[in-house]
């Protein structure tokens, strides 16, 4: 578990001492951005696939990047035979783009189930929450929450076959994209009660194809069953701690709070979650495809015996953002409105710098 050390760096600069010349602070942003799964995304648009992958695998070897999902890397791939500039600033404008596109869809989403009002503080929520971040990293969180938000859009709109085939573009985008499995399946299921059709469930049949075909397909490149599984268990040391993980963290936050950023970090996102996860069930429930998302994402986000709660997987629960919207734009509580702009604010800030000047895991 890493930890931050608190004191000043030493006087005498070693580039100063060798005669290189400083790096510009253009590539060390880009060194950030780029950082932990972005360089495994990264290595994904370069080298591909391995077709081999060794046994007792580590964190350090690069053919772990198996555990990463190809619709991101692929994208990036094509963006980058289109702009100049390299692989990196294609992965960095693609995801420029698509954070927009998602705060849109947000919008969207919120404006038709709540109205104007709600909408306009939905977006400016989901813009400025700290977890909101990872919008401009090389991350796939901004493709995948593209995706979901255009999924739950055509849901609610019955427009059953670009659903699926969002959602199966969400599968394999992340292993969190499962969760929109659980949103067009109660879509489906409430349609055909309400028309005795059963076509909405071209749906939940397509939106698992995403997951179902990397794994076929990675199997067969690497030649190995179930090699996407072994490398999560071996480089990773994925397992399951039902949420333990995050509720012992957390302790940690407060009986040890300064001796890591991890700790901090999930006592925060895991506060945070039950405050919006109260709001949403006891206040301002939503469309329950849109709530089923939540629950399967937040479900697995607690799930991991490693890394857990944290702001970024959070925010992919973005449908909660509406509902502390919905909360705040009541008439009692509108004045609450700057104030939890400002820490928001002051949150993103926090973890920019935990980020990039400290070097926490995101």
């Amino acid at each position: 578990r890493e930890r931050l050390v608190w004191g000043f760096v030493g006087k005498v600069d070693p580039q100063t001492r060798t005669g290189a010349l400083p790096r510009s602070a253009g590539s060390m942003i880009l060194d950030v951005l780029t950082s932990w799964d972005g360089a495994w995304y990264m290595r994904i648009v370069r080298y591909g696939y391995p077709s081999f992958v060794p046994p007792n695998i580590t964190y350090d070897d690069p053919q772990a990047r198996v555990a990463f999902f190809p619709t991101y890397p692929h994208l990036v791939r094509y963006v980058d035979w289109i702009l100049p500039g390299g692989d990196t600033f294609a992965a960095l404008v693609l995801n420029l783009v698509l954070g927009a596109a998602f705060i849109v869809l947000v919008g969207l989403l919120a404006r038709s189930w709540f109205g104007d009002l709600v909408a306009q503080r939905a977006m400016i929520l989901c813009a400025i929450f700290p977890g909101s971040f990872v919008l401009s990293f090389a991350y796939s969180e901004a493709l995948l929450l593209t995706l979901a938000a255009a999924c739950l859009l055509l849901l609610d709109r019955e427009r059953w076959l670009w659903a699926g085939i969002t959602a199966m573009l969400a599968t394999a985008t992340r292993p969190n994209g499962v969760a929109l499995i659980a949103a067009c399946l109660v879509a489906a299921e409430m349609a055909r009660r309400a028309k005795k059709s059963w076509r909405p469930f071209i749906a939940p049949l397509l939106a698992p194809l995403g997951f179902l075909g990397y794994q076929l397909w990675i199997n067969h490149h690497a030649h190995e069953s179930g090699v996407w599984f072994r490398v999560q268990g071996e480089a990773w040391k994925e397992g399951a701690s039902f949420g333990f993980t995050a509720i012992r963290r957390t302790l940690e936050a407060f009986t040890q709070p300064l001796s890591s950023p991890t700790d901090l970090i999930t006592a925060a996102s895991f506060g945070c979650m039950l405050l919006f996860v109260w709001i949403m069930w006891k206040r301002h429930r939503l469309p329950l495809p849109a709530m089923a998302y939540s629950a399967v994402i937040l479900i697995l986000m607690l799930l991991p015996a490693t890394v857990t709660a944290r702001p970024r997987f959070l925010f992919t629960a973005f449908p909660l953002f509406i509902s502390l919207a919905i909360w705040l734009s009541h008439s009692k509580r509108r004045e609450w409105w700057p104030y939890v702009v400002g820490m928001c604010l002051a949150g993103l800030t926090a973890l920019t710098a935990l980020y990039g000047v400290y070097g926490a895991i995101p």
